[in-house]
C-alpha cells in the first residue's frame, strides 16, 4: 500500500484527488492538509510515502515546504501538483527537492502514474512539464538584474499570504495564533516596507512574488 498525504487548500480538490486514488488498491490517503504548515506537520507525523502538495498554500511558502520536507523526511517523495507552469518556478521546485510535477489541468492523464512513478523512487514529470525544462537548459542566458532582496520577514510573508487571499485581520489573527492587533502591525510594517497604499497593491507584490496564485 503507497501511503499518500495530500495538501491543498481547496476541499474540493482535495476530495477530487482522493476520489480519484480511491479508485486505486493501491493508494492509501493517510492525510489532508489545508495549508504549508500543516503539510509540514502531518508529514513528520505520518511519514508518508508520498506527498502530493500545492505550490501556493496560506502558512508556508510551497518552496520552503519542498525544501523542509525534504530536508527532515528524505524518504519521502514529493509530488508537486500545481496550475504553474512557468519555467523559473519548475527548475526552483526540482532544486528544491521535488520529484515530480504535475499541472491540475493533467490529473486526470497523469496523477496516477506520476504516483506509481515516485513509489518506486523514479521521478515523473509529464511532457509539457518536460518542455519547460528542456526550453529552459536549451535558452540562451539573458542579462539581467539581481533580484532584491525580499525586505519582509518570514512572518510578514505568511501575514500577507493570508491578506492577499481575503482573509481578514481577524481571520489572520485566529490562523496564525496572534492577536489582531499584532496583525495591524504586520500589515502597517507590510505596506510602508513596499511602499504601498492599498491591498491591491498587496495582493500584486503577492502575486509577482510567488506568495499566492494569480486570479
Amino acid at each position: 500500500m503507497i501511503r499518500i498525504l495530500l495538501a491543498d487548500d481547496h476541499d474540493l480538490m482535495r476530495r477530487g484527488i482522493r476520489d480519484l486514488l480511491e479508485e486505486d488498491s493501491s493508494f492509501e490517503v493517510c492525510g489532508e492538509a489545508g495549508n504549508g504548515q500543516e503539510a509540514v506537520e502531518l508529514a513528520l507525523r505520518l511519514k508518508p510515502d508520498i506527498a502530493v502538495l500545492d505550490l501556493t498554500m496560506p502558512g508556508k511558502n510551497g518552496l520552503e515546504t519542498i525544501r523542509q520536507l525534504r530536508r527532515e523526511l528524505p524518504q519521502t517523495e514529493l509530488l508537486i501538483f500545481s496550475m504553474h507552469d512557468s519555467q523559473e518556478l519548475i527548475r526552483e521546485v526540482f532544486a528544491a527537492g521535488a520529484r515530480g510535477y504535475v499541472l491540475k489541468s493533467d490529473a486526470a492523464r497523469h496523477l496516477v502514474e506520476a504516483l506509481h512513478s515516485l513509489s518506486q523512487h523514479k521521478p515523473f514529470f509529464t511532457s509539457r512539464i518536460s518542455e519547460a525544462i528542456l526550453s529552459s537548459l536549451v535558452s540562451p542566458p539573458v542579462e539581467v538584474e539581481p533580484a532584491p532582496a525580499d525586505p519582509l520577514s518570514s512572518r510578514e510573508r505568511e501575514v500577507l499570504q493570508l491578506l492577499a487571499v481575503n482573509k481578514s485581520n481577524k481571520e489572520v489573527a485566529t490562523q496564525l495564533g496572534i492577536s489582531v492587533r499584532t496583525v495591524e502591525t504586520h500589515r502597517r510594517s507590510i505596506m510602508l516596507k513596499l511602499n504601498a497604499n492599498s491591498i491591491v497593491e498587496l495582493v500584486h507584490y503577492a502575486i509577482r512574488s510567488g506568495l499566492v496564485g494569480s486570479f
